[in-house]
């Protein structure tokens, strides 16, 4: 089952992650085979690592929040936020080294449903916007109901959000999706 883990880093932990990202990538190569999309979130100057993003396909929520909290910036105290919730993946393409990528996430309250597979051609379109590489609603953990949503778009940021907006909507059961976007980059070692 795939969740969507997201850590926000402390303030001015640059230098302490640098000091332990050989840890930290040993960790994540322990479930490569498993990771479906990875990477930090940046400063929208691209400068400054501001967290980390997994999408990992991992048993259930207790897999998922081991995998969270035994990772080696969270148990140095590096992150100051953790959010893990379930995620039904609709468009996973591979994305790009080198190329300006936004996060764009939204969540809500339980909203009824997840999309079949006629809403999720409906939801993204006959063709997917070839900016789109990732696409997943977030949902409760027996996926009965949307409360969320994460994308990755080939875009800065406002871009990004305009082109997530009407999904994101529709998956909220037509409530205006408040939608943050910030900049992420293609992670791993590889």
């Amino acid at each position: 089952m795939p969740f969507y883990v997201y850590a926000q880093d402390q303030p001015d932990v640059a230098d302490q992650l640098m000091d332990l990202s050989e840890e930290h990538w040993s960790y994540m190569d322990r479930f490569e085979d498993r990771l479906i999309l990875r990477g930090p979130t940046v400063s929208d100057d691209g400068e400054e690592h501001t967290g980390s993003v997994h999408v990992a396909d991992l048993a259930d929520r207790a897999a998922a929040e081991r995998f969270a909290r035994e990772e080696p910036f969270w148990k140095a105290g590096l992150y100051r936020d953790l959010t893990v919730v379930a995620a039904e993946v609709l468009l996973d393409r591979e994305p790009a080294a080198d190329v300006h990528y936004t996060l764009v996430t939204a969540q809500w309250p339980l909203s009824t449903g997840v999309p079949g597979d006629a809403e999720r051609r409906e939801l993204l379109g006959a063709e997917p916007d070839s900016r789109l590489i990732f696409v997943a609603p977030l949902t409760d953990d027996e996926g009965t109901g949307t409360k969320g949503v994460v994308a990755a778009v080939r875009a800065l940021p406002d871009e990004a959000r305009e082109l997530v907006l009407p999904f994101a909507e529709r998956l909220a059961g037509g409530r205006l999706a408040a939608l943050t976007a910030q900049r992420w980059e293609r992670g791993g070692r590889h």
